[in-house]
């Protein structure tokens, strides 16, 4: 988990043992017999407690860990659990396991379900019809199936916490200038892109998602700058004035820009392509935009190469707090694959990570995300929202930014 090891800045050593010049050992985290874990901060965290509700932070069994090696985590035989639920009969590939009520757990008497089948299943056709037979009481939908059961009975629609956008690499001297991607952005009309995409989600004006964190029953998003926020509505007579400026700028009379995606329309990401490319060349004289759609994989393996020129990519929260996606902006993280730099809005998100003050923390993140968007550093596109039918006597369960607790679930007759 390398790539996450940002996290861990504000424990006591973390960034010395990141930049080399402390051993791991040193690192401000050390267990007190059995139960008690005790983490040394150097400096103030009023999101501590929210992160430490994310899974790179979750305890580990060190005998489990050195007994299965690298097999750890691999299949459900090569875990250990002191979760309500033991895994069952996954073997790291199959398409069908089960959670299986832990005698265990400490608190198993508030457990109602002994057990819960999970199945995977290659078309969403097959999904639905095992869904009809009353086989399965759970189905995430597709956008062919979201769009034919939104707003009817059993169907609901969850928040995963995530955004998709664009992030556009600096590092070209084109997407470099600020105009340019003022165009990009106003040229995109996203409630059209969301009906293509025939899915659940909503059209996005933040980086941040909505949703995410409220203070004093309002949202963060609502904190941010509404001027800054306007760049990400559809305006096309604006999109051509910043176009035509940012092509004076350059010195040039056309473009020549590339889309990255996967290639699959279960995330959307080949549709999506296929409707930028149409909207932009459409609203910006001069521009050809090309898309390369790849497998998932290869997408993610060049955008961590900086191998892209516009890439379509989301990000969910790790954990409830807007600096979940501010701080993968600064200067010197790793994930921001973009290269945009501003200082002070890194001074912004250094200053909110520093205090206990929550209020203060917002407004210094508002502040930042209005520089972050007023500056076009990413485009936002939508909200992610899952779609799902759940049958209405499952009872009790809780999903949040797509991970599912299922200790107090329970179905009726």
């Amino acid at each position: 988990m390398a790539e996450y090891s940002y996290l861990f800045s504000g424990f006591k050593n973390a960034d010395a043992i990141q930049n080399g010049k402390k051993p791991v050992s040193s690192l401000g985290i050390k267990a007190e017999g059995k139960y008690k874990l005790v983490v040394t901060l150097e400096k103030r965290m009023a999101y501590f407690k929210d992160l430490m509700a994310f899974l790179v932070f979750f305890p580990q069994e060190e005998k489990a860990v050195k007994k299965y090696g690298d097999k750890y985590g691999t299949a459900s035989k090569y875990m250990a659990y002191n979760v309500p639920f033991v895994q069952k009969g996954w073997t790291g590939s199959n398409l069908s396991w089960k959670l299986v009520k832990n005698p265990d757990y400490w608190d198993k008497q508030s457990v109602k379900l002994d057990q819960i089948s999970f199945t995977v299943n290659k078309t969403a056709t097959t999904a639905y019809n095992l869904y009809q037979s009353n086989k399965i009481d759970a189905l995430g939908l597709d956008s062919n199936l979201t769009k034919q059961f939104k707003g009817k009975k059993n169907y609901y629609s969850l928040s995963n916490g995530g955004t998709y956008y664009l992030e556009l690499n600096e590092k070209n001297p084109n997407l470099a200038n600020s105009n340019i991607r003022k165009a990009i952005s106003l040229a995109i009309n996203q409630e059209n892109l969301i009906r293509i995409l025939c899915g659940n989600n909503q059209v996005a004006n933040t980086y941040t998602a909505k949703g995410l964190t409220e203070y004093d029953g309002e949202d963060y998003t609502s904190m941010i700058s509404s001027s800054a926020k306007d760049l990400y509505k559809y305006q096309p007579s604006k999109a051509k004035e910043y176009w035509q400026k940012g092509l004076s700028e350059l010195g040039k009379s056309s473009l020549t820009l590339n889309l990255l995606t996967s290639d699959s329309d279960s995330d959307g990401g080949k549709k999506t392509g296929e409707a930028l490319q149409s909207m932009l060349e459409t609203q910006l004289p001069g521009l050809k935009l090309t898309v390369t759609s790849v497998p998932f994989k290869t997408r993610l393996a060049r955008r961590e190469n900086c191998e892209f020129q516009i890439c379509g990519s989301d990000w969910i929260a790790d954990f409830a707090d807007p600096i979940s996606f501010l701080e993968l902006l600064t200067s010197k993280n790793s994930s921001n694959y973009g290269s945009w730099k501003n200082s002070q809005y890194d001074k912004l998100i250094a200053a909110s990570k520093n205090t206990n003050n929550q209020e203060k923390r917002l407004k210094d993140m508002s502040e930042a995300e209005s520089i972050l968007l007023d500056d076009t550093g990413v485009i936002p596109l939508y909200y992610e929202d899952d779609a799902w039918l759940i049958r209405s006597n499952a009872k009790g369960w809780i999903c949040k930014r797509s991970e599912w607790n299922f200790k107090e679930a329970y179905v009726t007759k």
